[in-house]
């Protein structure tokens, strides 16, 4: 078997890393840079290019190039060049090729083995993706393991004998990840984890570009655009001003020539993005709160991501947390060198006695049920795996069938924190046959038993108790998109939410005073907002109404 080597696969950029003399060392690409764009450009004889190669495509042949592809992972999406079609993991897959080539050719020896990271709030779908891209490559993934956690293992691995808790901030091109972890005796036990899939640096990319021109309809002026708002950011993250100048940058409906050239200053640049850089507080404090932990009880924060470069980013986490933060290692390349040591303790180099690592399940998961009352019967979420759950765990749980003489039962699986199924991500169902048939009052039991593996990637087995009879499966997820985020701060610009904010206010702050975070309050204020911005009023209405009620009796 080959060595293993460690892979972070982002959303701007992706690197490649390997253990040599005992420690973590970041491969070049074939232009000898260690870090390469998440570009791929497919030319007319299907032929791939990949990296800065392929970026130079994006302003000439927009429409057969392809970047951020990561923000697409698991969606099922399709994407055309050329009259073929391709999946988003088919081009995850070719920059994994390009990366393994890079490696081989600089370690002179074939690589087939690999450990990939994902976001830590990635969803089972999006890690299943993840796989599927590095099977097409060519690759066994040996783990798949969460950004924050590959960051924790570079700093841990020179650390090792420091007993701190530690907090990590990792806000990447697309992905925002906060997690919790304490390091003590070369024991890296992650706490909890929080995030967002759809929150990065390309976010503020796109402000910038709204705020500067409007290239609706023109790929190639977009290109130019989006190309100009990220050297803007990255400009204004060192200095006080920039001016973008872009000549000759689209058409007018008259036909003449319109070019751009502006001056952005820092504030005016913080004033756009505030609300999305504020919008993390909120997972820096969920992370927080699942850990059992507070501010105070935090040794050191850690910056992690090229985002973090952002004067107003670090100072948003400051403020949250009364704490310095800080960036001890280069925050493009930590991930990569962490997933490097994870391979290098799956393949021996390390072992127990140097470095043990614990991580968590980021979502909470269980199965959609049958509940009976006097006065009603609907259906309801029923976990088996809270969320931030010490993995690779495994839970059971006894069900019984909700109807006389049933024989058999369709386990729909979900993942989430509502106690309605159809507020969480559906992931897949379970058919068990063969069940006796019987009265409702004399039901046969089903056993149903939840394996979430080191991977993150779920088992389901569920069994008739009487007979034995079982199946067992890893849920398919084939065609199945995550939920898509919603931005929770944006809610007070719903229409209608002037209405609610009396109420929400309340309840928010109970919440605060009582300490009731992940509690019903927290989770009936979260779905009235997301009614709210999904413009279901019936729906934010009823859920208000059992806010106002649940507020009384808590009084």
């Amino acid at each position: 078997m080959s060595r293993i080597v460690g892979i972070d696969l982002g959303t701007s950029t992706s690197e490649i890393a390997c253990i040599v003399d005992g420690a973590p060392r970041v491969i070049p690409n074939t232009l000898g840079k260690l870090i390469t764009p998440s570009v791929v450009h497919i030319r007319e004889d299907g032929e791939a290019l990949v990296g800065e190669e392929a970026a130079e495509y994006l302003f000439t042949r927009p429409e057969c190039t392809f970047m951020e592809i990561k923000r697409l992972t698991g969606s099922g999406e399709v994407l055309h060049a050329h009259g073929k079609e391709y999946t988003p993991e088919d081009m995850q897959a070719l920059l994994l090729r390009y990366l393994v080539g890079c490696a081989e050719t600089y370690l002179k020896e074939k690589i087939d083995r690999a450990v990939i990271t994902v976001p830590a709030y990635f969803t089972d779908v999006q890690r299943r993706a993840t796989t599927r891209a590095g099977e097409l490559a060519g690759l066994s993934v040996e783990r798949i393991i969460n950004e924050p956690t590959a960051a924790a293992l570079d700093y841990g691995l020179v650390n090792l004998k420091e007993c701190k808790n530690v907090l990590i901030y990792d806000l990447g091109g697309g992905t925002l990840d906060v997690t919790v972890l304490e390091l003590f005796e070369g024991v890296l036990d992650v706490k909890a984890s929080s995030g967002n899939n759809h929150l990065g640096g390309k976010d503020f990319d796109e402000i910038i570009m709204r705020n500067l021109a409007d290239t609706t309809g023109d790929e190639r002026a977009a290109m130019r655009l989006k190309k100009a708002a990220e050297d803007c950011k990255i400009a204004l993250s060192v200095r006080d001003s920039y001016k973008v100048s872009l000549p000759f940058l689209t058409t007018a409906r008259d036909g003449k020539p319109v070019s751009l050239e502006k001056n952005i200053t820092r504030p005016k640049f913080e004033e756009w993005v505030a609300e999305k850089v504020a919008s993390t507080k909120e997972p820096i404090m969920a992370a927080l709160a699942d850990s059992g932990l507070s501010a105070g009880d935090l040794s050191i924060v850690l910056l992690v991501g090229g985002s973090t470069r952002i004067p107003c980013v670090r100072r948003l986490v400051e403020e949250t947390l009364s704490i310095e933060a800080h960036s001890l290692m280069d925050p493009d390349l930590t991930v990569v060198r962490g997933a490097a040591i994870q391979a290098g303790i799956l393949d021996g180099i390390f072992t127990a006695a140097d470095l043990v690592i614990t991580d968590v399940c980021p979502y909470t998961l269980g199965v959609e049920v049958l509940h009976h009352s006097l006065f009603e019967e609907k259906l309801l979420f029923d976990p088996l795996i809270p969320r931030n759950t010490t993995i690779p765990v495994e839970k059971s749980k006894l069900y019984c069938p909700a109807e006389d003489f049933q024989t058999a039962v369709n386990l729909r699986v979900y993942q989430g924190d509502s106690s309605n199924p159809e507020d969480n991500e559906y992931l897949g169902e379970v058919l068990l046959t063969g069940i006796p048939p019987a009265y409702r009052g004399n039901r046969e039991s089903v056993e149903v038993t939840f394996a979430y593996d080191v991977n993150g990637i779920l088992q389901v087995k569920a069994c008739v108790v009487s007979t034995g009879r079982q199946v067992s499966t890893e849920i398919s997820t084939t065609g199945v998109k995550p939920k898509p985020q919603i931005d929770l701060t944006r809610w007070e610009r719903a229409e209608g939410a002037k209405r609610f904010r009396p109420a929400i206010r309340k309840a928010e702050k109970l919440i605060a005073d009582e300490g009731d975070k992940g509690g019903d309050l927290e989770i009936l204020v979260k779905q009235i907002k997301e009614a709210l911005l999904l413009n279901k009023d019936e729906q934010a209405e009823k859920l208000r109404n059992k806010l106002l009620e649940l507020m009384d009796i808590l009084k």
